[in-house]
């Protein structure tokens, strides 16, 4: 099941995702009644959250009226199918109270930065935050090329996990029970961010100036829509496609993480509560603009794919002047 939020209208619903375009599950729920004479218990909620797994009292209707609709097409009015041009798509989870990322979780990302990727058993994940409510972007809507450092914006296509119930201390084989879906996300970031110039250099400024890079407003598209977990056999073999412009730029698969998804989500729960709506991005392959110089510039239209999820499209934008 691919589930997404949008707004139409100024109200904002849920529905099922199909591409090209939605249905509004309130109004599908009405067909699948007046059709089959059976009304399911759904809740009237804008939150994916109760119509995922593991736990949510909507998953169940939510997964019928899914398999009904593909089922019965010819059921379904027109006036139902909402083309994604013409609503609003919006971030999958609302206000994720925590958003975590991955640094150098792909060993040939590694290798192309000038790094050599140790093997698992001797390292572990390095993980990092961002701030969820100003870089989270809409699927659809522009990121924009920070005036204060403008020349070096670069692209990251990341599988992220949508967390579905609070756990800690969760070990890797039971891990994946604690999985609402799975999403797209793009790491957007700044490779070459170096506040005050003029500075006394400190032993730790290369990493913050890394970790700066990562925060800058609107810098985590995130979308279209969630695949709910039990759709996904297999989070590892799972297709990863970027282009910028129409040109492959990442092309890779999941199964070449050095820490798979349920690794990650042990490591993190070992020493922090995960809770409903916490966001995981799970780290880039090879293929980013550094590597070649090639970055971001306004006007670029970036394509973030990967299989059984769906496309994030993301225009870019030169940040306007306050003055």
């Amino acid at each position: 099941m691919k589930i997404c939020r949008f707004r139409k209208n100024t109200e904002i619903h849920v529905g099922l995702y199909r591409d090209d375009f939605v249905l509004p599950l309130l109004g599908v729920h009405e067909a699948y009644t007046h059709s089959t004479g059976k009304s399911l218990d759904l809740p009237k909620s804008d939150r994916l959250l109760d119509f995922l797994p593991p736990d949510a009292s909507g998953y169940a209707a939510a997964q019928i009226i899914d398999r009904w609709t593909k089922d019965n097409e010819q059921a379904i009015p027109d006036s139902l199918r909402l083309a994604t041009d013409t609503v609003e798509l919006l971030i999958p989870i609302a206000r994720p109270k925590k958003l975590f990322l991955l640094a150098g979780n792909y060993a040939k990302h590694i290798e192309e930065g000038g790094g050599i990727a140790a093997e698992r058993a001797e390292t572990f994940p390095y993980v990092f935050m961002k701030p969820p409510t100003t870089t989270l972007t809409d699927p659809g809507k522009s990121i924009t090329i920070p005036s204060v450092s403008p020349n070096a914006i670069d692209w990251e296509l990341e599988l992220a996990v949508i967390i579905g119930r609070r756990a800690k201390g969760l070990k890797e084989s039971a891990a994946l029970q604690c999985v609402a879906g799975y999403t797209v996300i793009n790491d957007i970031s700044n490779r070459d961010f170096r506040p005050n110039p003029q500075r006394k250099e400190r032993t730790k400024d290369a990493f913050f100036d890394w970790l700066h890079g990562k925060w800058h407003d609107s810098f985590c598209p995130c979308g279209p829509c969630v695949t709910s977990a039990d759709a996904i056999a297999d989070p590892q073999q799972l297709e990863l496609k970027l282009t910028v412009n129409g040109n492959l730029k990442q092309d890779a698969n999941t199964a070449q993480q050095i820490f798979p998804v349920a690794a990650v989500i042990e490591f993190i729960s070992s020493f922090v509560t995960l809770e409903p709506g916490d966001i995981i991005s799970t780290g880039t392959a090879a293929g980013v603009g550094n590597t070649t110089g090639d970055y971001l510039r306004a006007g670029d239209r970036i394509e973030a794919s990967i299989s059984d999820i769906g496309t994030l499209v993301t225009d870019v934008i030169r940040e306007q002047s306050n003055e």
